[in-house]
């Protein structure tokens, strides 16, 4: 079973940038991909997915223009690029298989807070 650790999250300012790296104990070659978030009181949410050949992406609404979510299967890893950061993006941020397929369960996350 595959095991994932975020990492890349911290505070920046709205506007600012980041990117989140998905690192995978094992191959993920096979498996489309997704990142998630949770933000407190609320329900998680899909931020983006990718195929697991990296051909197909899909962004909810809220960060389409502004997040980029790529792989490197060789690296056994699954990024996201976060650009215009706003408030409302603060979250913790998962990564998983895309959960339309299965679920490789939950890792810690990473923390993202968007503050000035």
């Amino acid at each position: 079973q595959v095991h994932l650790v975020e990492s890349g999250g911290g505070l920046v300012q709205p506007g600012g940038s980041l990117r989140l790296s998905c690192v995978a104990s094992g191959s993920i070659s096979t498996y489309a991909m997704g990142w998630y978030r949770q933000a407190p009181g609320k329900e998680r949410e899909m931020v983006a997915t990718i195929t697991h050949g990296g051909r197909w992406t899909d962004y909810a609404d809220s960060v389409k223009g502004r997040f980029t979510i790529s792989r490197a299967n060789a690296k056994n890893t699954v990024y996201l690029q976060m650009n215009s950061l706003k408030p409302e993006d603060t979250a913790v941020y998962y990564c998983n298989r895309d959960l339309k397929y299965d679920s490789f369960g939950w890792g810690q996350g990473t923390q993202v807070t968007v503050s000035s």
